[in-house]
């Protein structure tokens, strides 16, 4: 409808909400019905992590029975040793890679159809207030970044802290005194992770914002490519691209510098307690008080730890980005919907379409868009809604169908108010041809039958030919078959026009909304459009916006709005007689 407020190029940043661990056990939800592959998984990074570890082990009886206390089945036991930990940490790192991958992209899929679904089913007053480049951005950036919290992260987060476990095990079983040392650290590496943490998601959420801003302007400039041509707005678009180009670029480069400059802190705080516990298990050695092989495998084990800790850190941004974008998906998710099944059944309407005392306001709007709108609109007529730009024309006919609900008063179908109904069999009841006609990337035939399930071919043809369809279709190489391109851009702008007058004569609805319905056609075509449209008006109910006051001077009743409200109601004649704003406009379309 294109009476509501502007979208917002650059929406407001949401701060990420605070309960992380409730989002984040939110998206494990995802990965529950993939438990079993998930577990295999887990099964490999407990394998990779014992075999990791084991190398700290493997050292102490390799400088036993090397080099202390030569051993000469040495000579086979510890190649083959090492060869078997290998085997097993390869069969665990596949393992650990492969499954939970897999279940990734499981949870991506899912999450993108539920994403989906959610949009198909919102509002449009959430379409008129949120910038479709946002909305592209999350699903697709943001729910890539969703695996990586709910399985890649998931995997460095196991394995990693299974090799810390079984390191430091060791550790404690070599010298439980050295170990302790060690571990007063941990308290101040989880302040220090804990601050790190709060940087990593505040930056995620900018940079998914930025990434929606990005999407948005390429979008725009995409799909407005010609008038960009056409009015040398190619410097200014690249311009607006920059800017939001480098404002992601600004907002990852801050999460690159947290994310170096959190590794090195933390080693760097782990390094001093392995200083300390190095130092003194040197004089320790030297007054032969612990064996040589024990210090160099608890020594091994000790720099091994470095490894694991750094990787943790380093996994803590991708959990954070994670949780983020969950969060920004979750918002939407969360959204309110239209209202759907639970309603009265409506088989056929009868067509009588009333407004009582009817009031919209767009939602953050200073003034409303309707306001107390008195009309009734008997089974079969036709009412012709004129108007300046920008006079609530569109949001008015938007009631009918609930794309919009009335914020006071009410709107009737055959007596019933319209939010009593099923939704759905609501909607079965109306057809819409529009200015801006929306054509799908697939054949005229599908567009023409788009929504109507079991249509017959004859009756498709038939609708195809009341539209004038097959006119220029069957000179094309496939018929109705043939692609119409995205958003029908193979199809002159007159051909859409028709084609979705087409869709509405096949739909046989019992009420028709046209908006300026045969404003793309050329003067031939729309002599066959306006007969065809005469017979598809013929018992139904009809609702007509104009900008061209030519095409409504038969209807039934014309109302004239202006700032929301009815100022003059009658035929052409009698708003002729009345010499106010309907008259005005008629003379400067026809004086001109």
């Amino acid at each position: 409808m294109k009476d509501g407020p502007a979208k917002g190029g650059n929406a407001k940043e949401r701060p990420v909400p605070a309960d992380a661990l409730a989002i984040y056990r939110r998206l494990l939800s995802y990965v529950w019905p993939h438990r079993s592959l998930f577990l295999l998984g887990i099964l490999g990074m407990v394998m990779f992590a014992l075999t990791d570890a084991s190398f700290a082990l493997f050292i102490k009886y390799f400088i036993r029975d090397t080099f202390v206390k030569p051993d000469p089945r040495a000579m086979w036991m510890v190649p083959g040793a090492l060869l078997i930990l290998f085997l097993m940490r390869g069969i665990g790192d596949y393992l650990a890679t492969y499954y939970p991958g897999r279940v990734g992209r499981q949870v991506i899929k899912s999450i993108r159809s539920d994403l989906f679904a959610q949009y198909l089913h919102l509002p449009s007053a959430y379409y008129d207030q949120q910038s479709s480049g946002l909305m592209l951005s999350r699903l697709t950036f943001n729910t890539e970044q969703v695996a990586e919290a709910t399985t890649n992260s998931v995997k460095t987060v196991i394995t990693d802290s299974l090799t810390l476990v079984a390191l430091i095990g060791w550790m404690i079983w070599l010298s439980w005194e050295f170990t302790a040392v060690v571990l007063i650290v941990a308290p101040v590496i989880g302040w220090v992770m804990r601050g790190i943490n709060r940087r990593f998601r505040r930056h995620s959420a900018s940079i998914q914002q930025s990434m929606g801003d990005v999407t948005r302007v390429a979008k725009e400039a995409i799909e407005g490519h010609r008038v960009i041509k056409v009015f040398t707005a190619e410097d200014s678009q690249q311009r607006n691209f920059e800017k939001v180009n480098e404002d992601n670029r600004r907002n990852n480069v801050r999460l690159i510098n947290a994310k170096a400059a959190s590794s090195p802190v933390v080693q760097m705080v782990a390094a001093l307690a392995l200083a300390a516990v190095l130092a003194a298990a040197i004089r320790e050695v030297s007054d032969g008080e612990v064996p040589v092989e024990d210090f160099i495998s608890y020594i091994g084990a000790m720099l091994m730890v470095m490894a694991p800790l750094r990787r943790l850190v380093n996994v803590s941004s991708q959990l954070q980005q994670g949780i983020a974008a969950g969060a920004s998906l979750f918002e939407v998710m969360d959204c309110a919907r239209e209202p759907g099944k639970g309603g009265l059944p409506l088989q056929r309407a009868a067509g009588l379409v009333e407004f009582r005392n009817a009031g919209f306001s767009y939602p953050g709007a200073a003034e409303p868009a309707l306001q107390e709108i008195d009309l009734s609109v008997g089974m079969g007529q036709t009412l012709a809604i004129v108007g300046k730009s920008g006079g609530g024309k569109s949001t008015l006919v938007g009631l009918v169908p609930r794309l919009y609900d009335v914020t006071s008063g009410a709107v009737l179908l055959d007596g019933i108010d319209v939010r009593k109904y099923d939704l759905r069999d609501l909607r079965r009841q109306v057809a819409y041809v529009g200015q801006d006609v929306m054509l799908f990337n697939d054949s005229i035939r599908n567009n023409i039958a788009f929504g109507m399930e079991g249509v017959v071919d004859a009756d498709l043809v038939a609708a195809a030919r009341a539209a004038h369809v097959m006119e220029f279709a069957e000179e094309l190489p496939l018929g109705l078959d043939n692609l119409v391109g995205d958003r029908g851009n193979l199809l002159s702008g007159g051909q859409r026009q028709r084609v979705a007058i087409a869709r509405a004569i096949l739909k046989n609805a019992p009420i028709l909304i046209l908006d300026e319905a045969t404003s793309a056609l050329d003067s031939e075509s729309e002599s066959h459009i306006q007969a065809a449209l005469a017979r598809l008006v013929e018992g139904r109910t009809t609702l007509v916006i104009a900008h061209r006051l030519s095409t409504v001077e038969a209807a039934d009743r014309i109302i004239v709005l202006d700032g929301g409200r009815i100022v003059e109601s009658g035929t052409h004649a009698q708003l002729l007689a009345q010499e106010g704003l309907y008259a005005q406009l008629h003379r400067l379309q026809f004086d001109a």
